[in-house]
């Protein structure tokens, strides 16, 4: 190990309460293929733009739900692996105090995270476009699933997920999450801060240090860079942080 895991669990502990920001690399250990590792990534096999933006859902339904909708519900059976549950103590310690997330897979509410800002959406629910009521998302896998494309509410108009798509506007959360940024040291974990505007915050933070396997645009501004798993970085540090918990 090149890193030294007593001397950051220290800052960590030091400069608590921290703000998380995490991306699709702490959910592979989970089974979740990310987007664009090379090679392996969601985007060698698809072009985002053409089957989960907002111009294919309205424009090209059956291209949206007959293949952006159902690389999504991939994501849906997923469980939460030993990161998140780490990250959850963590909150429940007082050492995070949110957790800003990439993922729309749901796993940090999952392991018990409780204020999880969910930038990109989730795959919880959908909501009518035109009423906007909300349901479950079983409802529209159930309707793609009949062959009802595009899936229609009661009152005619189309339910769509409540994921954050190309071309779609960032939710309220988004600023809640950068206002947090500008106070707080940030930890990004699993991110390779390639995308807008979630790569903004680590411009904001007092305090920066990232676990990634690869290095990011922000490797120079950190005060500490891991190049390791997501679950073998916050197990190391966990072990350290241990006697320091009440």
């Amino acid at each position: 190990m090149s890193w030294h895991p007593k001397e950051i669990a220290a800052l960590l502990w030091d400069r608590r309460p921290w703000l998380v920001l995490t991306g699709a690399g702490i959910s592979t250990e989970s089974g979740i293929p990310d987007f664009r590792t090379p090679q392996t990534g969601l985007w060698e096999q698809y072009d985002p733009v053409e089957v989960l933006s907002t111009e294919a859902l309205f424009e090209r339904p059956q291209v949206f739900f007959g293949v952006g909708f159902r690389v999504l519900m991939r994501f849906k059976n997923a469980r939460p692996n030993r990161a998140h549950e780490i990250l959850a103590e963590w909150e429940k310690r007082g050492l995070v105090e949110a957790v800003v997330t990439q993922n729309i897979d749901g796993l940090h509410i999952e392991a018990g995270s409780r204020r999880v800002l969910e930038i990109h959406g989730h795959l919880r629910s959908g909501h009518c476009v035109m009423c906007h009521a909300s349901f479950p998302i079983e409802v529209l896998e159930e309707k793609v699933a009949r062959g009802e494309v595009p899936p229609r509410c009661p009152c005619g108009g189309m339910i769509r997920p409540d994921v954050v798509l190309f071309g779609d506007m960032l939710p309220p959360c988004f600023e809640e999450a950068t206002e947090l940024a500008h106070r707080l040291p940030l930890l990004v974990i699993g991110s390779s801060l390639q995308v807008s505007p979630a790569n903004f915050l680590p411009s904001y933070t007092p305090l920066l240090g990232i676990i990634n396997l690869t290095p990011t645009p922000f490797d120079w501004k950190a005060r500490f860079v891991i190049h390791e798993k997501a679950s073998l970085a916050l197990e190391a540090l966990h072990r350290e942080l241990l006697p320091k918990f009440p």
